[in-house]
């Protein structure tokens, strides 16, 4: 017998060799109905292995990421048994599954393939899935696999079998397709109810672009049709709040390729718009007792060369800037640590001294590849709000939770309402990827975790997503439709003070080092003001809309009274402006409409005569009439923050 412990704790004696799904079935019919695969002592495997010693065991159903990877993986080697078998002679390369489905790359040779395609593959798929096929897992030698994919004529699996160990290669077959795979996979196709292949791109064998370009297909599957409806319903709207569209329509921010690929232009509206979440977060900190800085957009190689920066990302970096001076470069800023660092050094510190804190807007700059950049959400220059405290040992926790109090009101100031806290970690199988001592890590670590659960934060725990330098903490935020985007983090140092020697004169008149605790609540302010645009579709909480009113007259009679209507907002620090154009009315409001300002102020001959406007709210309609100053009054009391 072996012991099997649950997520609940509990514990369950089982046969060696019983299978996750067994376990399921001892619980529940229902929940073996549902089980895809399982998580064994924190890897997933197949619910159908067979587990040979006392394990903790998770059962993953569609619910959990894993689960639904695990469902989309799956799908990718059902999309090649369905192209194998309408096009003979397809080869193929990787199929993975990503956040939002699977893709895999494949060589159709001679053959022209277009999303023309996309619906007789879809119906092979569907045809292929309730034959309700097993997903057989077989472990090979590297001779049988290099045997059969040399038979079947498949130089790309070849190629990736090349560089795995004998020992560790399995197949995996289900129906009439037989793949080089790892696993794990769900226990048949027939939980493959719904299919859509969303697109169709080029992709370079192993990103090499001197080797064959294959053709990548894209897909997603569910257990269900009416939840692949649904999916679509959210690709749609997905479409209409995109911030590349809107943020043209709203004229927010611009790009231009004569400046350069991934370097944003903000014009005015977008201006006033992230000018407004700077002093609202600066106002925050002021209060919170950070001191702002202010560094250069470049800094000497050896910056980064301590820092350790230069060993990790100096190849991925903007090139060096050569001056006359021979040997001597500088790197435009990739980051803002080392610079607050050398702050630090600026004077002795004592242990009376911290927390010291240190916040600044600071831009910087990464080389991104050019079809890696997306809107604002992948740049090449870009404006952290970044922050780096300076404490002692013993102040960690209670500095980590005033950050996590920091984080928590900025969310709830912009409407985010819906995330989970992530805990990420380092790898302890590739402890190499990080700098610093395994104490120092420990200690990291266990702050975080601390500090989160003290703070009663939904918290997940994922290895191997710490940065280089140290744990951290990130903001996993769900936008209104439901889609998940990483915004604020905070990280737990311990080695750059290390690196930097730093240093404060402690109680026992002795050196010690400060702990560094790094901090951005927006992140990029860039990538925070597109999530933001799709997450309000453009429609902006008033505090922060570039535009809060416009006065629209309904002739060029009525424009003397508008604009004393207007100067007397503006002295209120309120903003607006009027439409001056030659338009009729009607054409002014849904132009209005369009660009989502909130209020619109329409002025004709009764409003003038009594001293009022007629007010529409957007998305709603006609509010009434009121004078200037009543409308001032409760614009002022809607946009406190």
């Amino acid at each position: 017998m072996i012991n099997i412990t649950l997520p609940d704790g509990s514990v369950r004696q089982y046969e060696k060799g019983t299978t996750a799904y067994q376990i399921a079935l001892s619980i529940s019919e229902g929940l073996a109905r549902n089980v895809l695969a399982a998580e064994v002592n924190g890897e997933v495997w197949d619910a159908s292995r067979p587990i040979e010693a006392d394990a903790s065991v998770k059962l993953l159903t569609w619910n959990d990421n894993a689960g639904k990877s695990t469902f989309w993986h799956s799908s990718a080697h059902l999309m090649a048994e369905a192209l194998e078998a309408l096009y003979p002679g397809t080869k193929f390369g990787i199929g993975p599954a990503i956040e939002t489905g699977f893709y895999y790359d494949v060589d159709f040779g001679d053959r022209e393939f277009s999303s023309d395609d996309f619906k007789q593959i879809e119906d092979k798929i569907i045809e292929l899935a309730k034959a309700k096929s097993e997903y057989v897992r077989k472990p090979v030698s590297k001779a049988e696999a290099v045997e059969y994919f040399t038979e079947k004529g498949d130089e790309y699996k070849l190629d990736l079998i090349k560089d795995l160990p004998d020992g560790s290669i399995t197949f995996y077959t289900q129906g009439n397709f037989t793949d080089l795979c790892r696993g794990p996979h769900i226990p048949n196709t027939g939980f493959v109810k719904a299919v859509k292949l969303m697109n169709v791109a080029g992709a370079y064998w192993r990103g090499d672009e001197s080797r064959k370009q294959l053709t990548r297909i894209y897909g997603v599957t569910f257990p269900k049709a009416s939840e692949l409806s649904d999916y679509l319903k959210m690709i749609e709207e997905a479409k209409k709040r995109d911030h590349r569209k809107l943020g043209k329509e709203l004229e927010l921010f611009a790009f231009s390729e004569k400046v350069g690929m991934g370097l944003p232009l903000w014009l005015p509206k977008g201006t006033a718009l992230r000018e407004k979440l700077v002093n609202f977060l600066q106002r925050a900190q002021v209060k919170a007792g950070y001191e702002q800085v202010i560094t250069p957009h470049i800094g000497h190689k050896n910056l980064y060369v301590t820092s350790g920066h230069y060993d990790k990302y100096g190849a991925d970096s903007f090139q060096p800037i050569k001056t006359p001076q021979e040997g001597e470069e500088f790197f435009l800023k990739p980051m803002n640590c080392p610079h607050h660092c050398e702050i630090y050094k600026t004077k002795p510190r004592s242990y009376k001294d911290l927390p010291v804190r240190f916040a600044e807007f600071g831009t910087v700059y990464r080389y991104e590849q050019s079809g890696e950049l997306h809107g604002l959400t992948r740049v090449r220059g870009f404006t952290q709000d970044d922050a780096h405290l300076f404490c002692r040992p013993d102040q960690v926790k209670d500095e980590f939770k005033k950050v996590i109090d920091l984080v928590l009101y900025v969310f709830g100031a912009l409407g985010f309402e819906n995330f989970t806290a992530q805990v990420s970690l380092r790898d302890p199988e590739n402890k190499t990827k990080y700098i610093g001592t395994d104490e120092n890590w420990q200690l990291a670590e266990s702050a975080i975790i601390e500090a989160a659960a003290e703070k009663g934060l939904p918290t997940v725990v994922e290895l191997g997503e710490a940065a280089f330098y140290g744990p951290k903490l990130d903001f996993m935020v769900k936008d209104a439709l439901g889609r998940k985007w990483q915004l604020g983090t905070i990280q737990v140092d311990y080695n750059l003070p290390e690196r930097f020697e730093l240093e404060y004169t402690g109680s026992d008149n002795q050196k010690h080092r400060p702990v560094m605790i790094h901090r951005a609540p927006f992140g990029s302010l860039e990538r925070f003001v597109a999530v933001l645009i799709e997450h309000c579709a453009g429609n902006f909480p008033l505090w922060l809309a570039p535009e809060q009113f416009i006065i629209l007259p309904i002739s060029e009679k009525y424009e003397d009274y508008a604009k004393k209507v207007l100067e007397s907002l503006n002295n209120s620090d309120i903003r607006g402006l009027i439409d001056l154009r030659d338009e009729k009315i009607g054409r002014k409001i849904r132009d209005a409409e369009v660009k989502k300002i909130p209020y619109m102020l329409i002025i004709g001959e009764k409003e003038e005569a009594e001293g009022k406007v007629s007010l529409r709210k957007h998305g709603q309609g006609d509010l009434g009439s009121m004078t200037a100053e009543e409308f001032r009054n409760q614009l002022i009391k809607e946009i406190t923050v």
